[in-house]
């Protein structure tokens, strides 16, 4: 490494070895440094650190202090949800389940991309912003039909630029599906105004006219774009005179669930779930280099306060300062302004996603082993062996043939330091090799950074501790030591099983929320989406109506009154839990 540092210009020499004494997440956080690389300059100028979220920068040199196993994340540490968000990119599940989005990127539509547009009017091309879908299910959902329906067919003749809203960002609600967008609207988040579509596409298009952008991107049932030309960069492809049942969304609601409506309406869920998981919605390719989250608490510190002590699901935009505001826009503006693509050239949407493949499953897999209780003590170290095994294969790549345990078993908060070069090697591999393209990272991409390093470095602080633990109780085939009988493998099954769950909880990701058992093969599993129907076996008998209901909404307005089983509860929108429905007439919702 020295010989490499010499062989570098003297700005690299020095840049590089203060990243390397000062430590990489620090500088790619900015948290408290900003790096200054216009020009080709690099400039380090401190922060002030009272503004700043104090959560734990490290290095990725051998310094233990930075290894230790008792330094947890900071309390209101955002790195993890910025980690969970990128991953949840354009992915369905995940956005449905937290509806409030954090995140604006910027995107290209490729060339033949299909696009789609319904419409119960004539045969006549929009001559104003107007919505487009992504598969025909969602789009021949709004071409409505009373015996017929009119349903247009676009292809894209260029990249198409666009701008991506991530969470449920096309939910007309008012609890903050829609604060990113009403911060380029109209300068603040709006949740009266929820409801004002016509103005909020008008006010999109007509900022984002003079950079170039032809669309956004958000999430309703399945993916849309608010097309703000249907004759710039695409291509008719047919528009067809569809023949389409009776639409039975008007007042009086269906009989039964056993009508052409609600087939329609499934097939609408039906589309929206082949995006459910990795690489969600592949027709829109993001650029990360541009990331702007919310989640920054650089970028956005007047946040902090507002998220603190509430769930995630109560995060929203609503309550950030005007000086926030402004400087995302600024930044926003910056990157939409880039003439040339920039960057490193890392995949962080690989990258991210090979992280949650390594771990995922086998995090699943230990809660799974770990969830047993026996009064038989040698079940119960046979469980426990299992669950040392499967840590040890979680942490082989990192495990040096040269390390050596205690050869007594010591307490407190030391008793595992011996394992910390085992950390450290986990925690770092994955973009210790990254040191050198800093220069060339976007802000948003050091943000990116410090977001893998800091999920992956908690994923195997708590993993390495386990796995010591369980060599110092003798419960590793690699390791001789004689453990301390039934008393010492129950307290550390219970401790692990602690340690395993704040882990899951800490990441939070969503290709844990699943139905269990599976669903068969005439079922679907569904997450209730914000303007899904009541999950029932058949419509009530008497139907009041539910204050704060949601309801299938036109793009105009609200619809007429509806009726309880139209609507999705309360809690399922806050907590909406996994459930099978069927994907044949009659059908279950």
């Amino acid at each position: 490494m020295i010989g490499r540092l010499q062989q570098m210009r003297p700005s690299h020499h020095t840049f590089l070895a203060a990243a390397l004494s000062l430590g990489s997440a620090a500088l790619a956080s900015h948290e408290q440094f900003l790096i200054n690389t216009a020009a080709g300059e690099i400039g380090v100028r401190p922060l002030d650190v009272t503004t700043l979220n104090p959560s734990h920068a490290y290095s990725i040199s051998s310094n233990n202090e930075q290894w230790r196993f008792d330094r947890c994340p900071y309390e209101n540490a955002t790195r993890n949800l910025i980690f969970d968000t990128v991953h949840s990119l354009l992915q369905h599940w995940p956005n449905t389940r937290y509806r409030n989005g954090h995140n604006i990127v910027p995107g290209v539509i490729p060339i033949g991309t299909l696009l789609y547009h319904g419409t119960n009017g004539s045969q006549t091309i929009p001559s104003e912003p107007e919505w487009a879908a992504l598969d025909p299910e969602h789009s021949i959902f709004f071409a409505r039909g009373n015996g017929s329906g009119w349903h247009l067919t676009l292809a894209a003749t260029r990249p198409l630029k666009v701008l991506y809203f991530d969470g449920s960002s096309a939910a007309k609600l008012s609890e903050g599906t829609m604060d990113m967008q009403d911060i380029i609207v109209w300068g603040e988040p709006r949740p009266e105004r929820f409801f004002d579509e016509s103005d909020r596409i008008q006010g999109l298009c007509k900022w984002g006219k003079e950079f170039g952008i032809d669309g956004f991107v958000r999430m309703e049932m399945d993916f849309e774009v608010m097309l703000c030309d249907f004759t710039a960069g695409v291509e008719v492809v047919s528009f067809l005179h569809l023949p389409l049942p009776r639409d039975d969304r008007s007042f009086p609601p269906p009989a039964s669930f056993d009508s052409k409506t609600w087939n329609r309406t499934f097939e609408v869920l039906h589309s929206g779930s082949w995006h459910n998981h990795y690489p969600g919605d592949s027709r829109i390719v993001l650029d990360l280099t541009g990331l702007i989250s919310l989640y920054d608490t650089v970028l956005a510190p007047s946040l902090i306060p507002v998220r603190a002590g509430l769930e995630r699901c109560d995060h929203r935009v609503l309550g950030i300062s005007s000086d926030d505001i402004s400087q995302v826009m600024r930044k926003l503006i910056e990157i939409i302004s880039r003439p040339d693509p920039v960057g490193s050239g890392i995949d962080w949407k690989t990258l991210a996603h090979v992280i949650v493949d390594r771990y995922a499953d086998r995090l699943e897999l230990m809660q799974h082993l770990l969830n047993f209780s026996s009064s038989d003590s040698q079940e119960l170290l046979h469980r426990a062996k299992l669950a040392q095994t499967q840590l040890r294969v979680m942490l082989t790549p990192y495990i040096s043939h040269s390390t050596v345990v205690p050869s007594e078993v010591t307490s407190g908060v030391d008793a595992s330091q011996w394992a910390s070069p085992i950390f450290r090697l986990c925690a770092t591999t994955h973009t210790s090799g990254m040191i050198n393209r800093i220069p060339s990272m976007t802000s948003s991409e050091r943000l990116l950074l410090t977001a893998v390093e800091d999920t992956t470095k908690e994923i195997c602080r708590v993993t390495t501790r386990m796995w010591a633990g369980g060599v110092m109780s003798g419960l590793d085939t690699l390791f001789h030591v004689e453990h301390d009988g039934e008393h010492e493998v129950t307290r550390l099954m219970n401790d692990w099983r602690h340690e395993i769950q704040k882990l899951m909880s800490w990441l939070d990701w969503s290709v844990w929320i699943k139905c269990r058992p599976a669903c068969g093969p005439e079922e679907m599993c569904y997450l209730p989406t914000w303007d899904g129907p009541l999950p029932t076996h058949s419509p009530p008998q008497n139907l009041p109506s539910v204050p704060k209901a949601r309801y299938f909404a036109d793009r105009v307005g609200p619809p007429p009154e509806r009726q309880a089983f139209h609507a999705t509860p309360e809690e399922d929108l806050k907590n909406p839990q996994p459930r099978c429905i069927r994907r044949l007439q009659p059908y279950d919702f």
